[in-house]
């Protein structure tokens, strides 16, 4: 499977991100009284619409189904092995895309079409979702709790079962992942309703944060690779 991000995420990447799906959750609710980062919502809609014969509304639905697809696709493209050998940090790239599209929601006008907030959040949703899958040793989302609950739940059985500390610490990793989820949830609300558009701007300063941690840690382990180089003696010449 093509990915620009080959390194397992660290629990405090995977909670600050778990943060911006659940604060974009609430943003895009309390202000349009939709949810635009899964879209299994949008697709439920747009068959009631449907079967109802409201097409224009109907019609309204799929497009942010659209922009997730989109978003999707550039992961996978990006991801593909050519285009990585012409884009040095596809990764860092994506974040900083993500980033600016927030901004330029948080200075849309309120009287502006409710579109144009859901379209754009969608496409962000595609590109954290398809970018950010692992958490250390087991793959996780960040945009939508079930799974990350039926995991945890499965990882605490086991735990209590067989007394294994990886399962405790997965269980542990899911719990954190959730509850920043619920945080990032709660915050959204709350200064959505007391700010108003520009609320959108907190998701992307931790974007922000996320894209800080990712290059420190990308600069620490090149320090380490070159301190390992320094250290192993010479080959032998034959």
């Amino acid at each position: 499977m093509a990915t620009i991000h080959r390194r397992p995420d660290t629990p405090a990447v995977g909670a600050l991100l778990a943060m911006v799906g659940g604060y974009l959750d609430a943003y895009t609710f309390v202000r349009h009284r939709v949810f635009a980062n899964l879209q299994s919502g949008n697709v439920l809609l747009f068959c009631v619409e449907a079967t109802a014969r409201h097409w224009h509304r109907a019609v309204l639905l799929l497009i942010p189904v659209a922009a997730f697809g989109v978003g999707v696709l550039l992961v996978e493209i990006l991801g593909l092995p050519r285009l990585l050998r012409l884009v040095r940090r596809p990764l860092r790239m994506v974040l900083t895309l993500q980033i600016l599209l927030l901004a330029g929601v948080a200075a849309v006008p309120d009287d502006a079409p409710s579109q144009v907030t859901t379209v754009t959040v969608s496409f962000v949703a595609a590109l954290q979702f398809s970018t950010f899958t692992s958490l250390r040793d087991a793959p996780y989302t960040t945009l939508a709790e079930s799974g990350n609950l039926q995991k945890g739940i499965a990882a605490a059985h086991r735990w209590l079962s067989a007394r294994e500390p990886a399962d405790a610490r997965r269980a542990g990793q899911y719990a954190l992942v959730i509850a920043a989820f619920v945080v990032g949830a709660v915050l959204g609300a709350v200064i959505t309703r007391l700010v108003g558009p520009p609320a959108v701007g907190v998701a992307a300063g931790l974007l922000a944060a996320v894209l800080a941690l990712l290059i420190r840690e990308t600069r620490r382990l090149q320090r380490l690779e070159a301190a390992g180089s320094a250290a192993s003696p010479p080959s032998a010449t034959p």
